[in-house]
């Protein structure tokens, strides 16, 4: 987590200069408008990146934060941004679409175009910004998505997911883990819309996108488990194990292979690492789901042309 703002360290005169400085450059152009115009703000802003797309919270005194024509026309990523209302109410508009956004409610803000949002006394909102590119829904779909979140059989699952997001982007924060977590969250977020859209040309791939990335991070958080079989990740995820070797098919890849696959690279990783120097090369494999020795040295030779040995002295180790 990055602390982009906290007006506690700044003297009260400078808070509403650092407060525009940190927005504009955590969000997109807006006009800022405090609610003390006296200048009594406080505020607190927080980032992580989580690959492509980040996840900014901004907690404080009241706000209303104006995107006009012409901030558009300065700068206008191909962005959205789906955001929770942590505490306080909100009250969003663009387009013709006027939302009160009570606390524990989602808003999606199509950060291309015009839009008004503030809250009065101390309010939060924590948002997921993801580009267009990334998301893969047309700007229709988006803007039809937007006044029928609460439509969506996901919208729940999705709440709870990105309320949680703080402190589990803090402990990934600088890992491999990082980015996946920004792709899962992205892929979640497209079947909301979808969902929501009534969209049914990007609903299904939608749905079948979000599982499959959700039983992909599953697996990596249990690479370890020699007990982490195909019939297990099918039950914890509610499918049945022919269904489970169709979503990887489709995919182009055999679940049993690339769990091999993900196991190796992990085991692989830790035969490099100056931390794992003590350990047996036995230890790692049991560590990494290979209870057997010569198995893992053959699988280990066939995937990277050198058996665990060479490659560890090949690191310096």
């Amino acid at each position: 987590m990055a602390v982009i703002l906290d007006t506690a360290a700044l003297p009260p005169h400078d808070r509403a200069e650092a407060f525009y400085t940190a927005m504009m450059s955590a969000s997109v152009p807006a006009r800022v408008e405090h609610e003390d115009r006296r200048g009594d703000v406080h505020a607190r802003m927080d980032f992580w990146q989580l690959g492509v797309p980040n996840l900014f919270r901004n907690e404080g005194s009241g706000i209303r934060l104006v995107r006009t024509t012409k901030h558009v026309r300065l700068a206008a990523p191909e962005r959205l941004a789906l955001a929770v209302q942590v505490s306080g109410v909100g009250a969003f508009g663009q387009g013709t679409h006027q939302q009160r956004v009570h606390t524990g409610e989602l808003m999606l803000v199509d950060l291309t175009s015009p839009y008004e949002f503030a809250w009065s006394g101390r309010g939060a909102s924590l948002a997921f910004q993801i580009d267009y590119s990334d998301l893969g829904l047309s700007v229709e779909t988006v803007r039809a998505a937007a006044t029928r979140l609460p439509s969506s059989p996901l919208y729940d699952l999705v709440l709870t997911h990105l309320s949680e997001l703080p402190p589990v982007s803090d402990a990934l924060q600088g890992t491999r883990s990082a980015p996946m977590l920004g792709a899962a969250t992205t892929q979640l977020v497209r079947a909301l819309l979808a969902s929501a859209a009534d969209d049914d040309k990007h609903q299904r791939p939608a749905m079948t996108d979000v599982l499959f990335t959700r039983i992909t991070w599953y697996v990596r958080q249990h690479l370890g488990d020699p007990h982490l079989t195909p019939a297990r990740v099918a039950a914890e995820h509610y499918i049945s194990l022919r269904y489970l070797y169709k979503l990887f098919a489709g995919h182009d890849l055999s679940f049993e292979q690339w769990l091999i696959s993900e196991r190796l690279e992990a085991a692989r990783r830790q035969l490099a690492s100056p931390a794992s120097r003590h350990h047996s090369i036995a230890t790692v494999a049991a560590h990494w789901g290979f209870n057997d020795p010569s198995h893992f040295a053959r699988r280990f030779r066939h995937a990277y042309g050198l058996s665990p040995s060479d490659w560890r002295r090949s690191r310096g180790e």
